[in-house]
């Protein structure tokens, strides 16, 4: 499980908007975000590099945690 600390996420449409993108690169990824402390967590095949160039390309700033 890798984690990210992921800024400007604030509602559901963040959450689906950082889920989707992840998925469309990884259908079979486990994501998780807690919108409370920032975080996503990600069970995938994703480099953490990738990951972190998908949810930048959604707008929202990330970096490993």
């Amino acid at each position: 499980m890798q984690l990210f600390n992921v800024q400007g996420m604030t509602c559901g449409h963040c959450v689906r908007a950082v889920t989707e993108a992840i998925k469309h690169d990884d259908p079979s990824a486990d994501v998780q975000v807690e919108l409370a402390s920032k975080q996503v967590k990600v069970q995938s095949s994703l480099s953490p590099e990738r990951i972190v160039s998908l949810i930048g390309e959604e707008g929202y700033q990330a970096q490993p945690a």
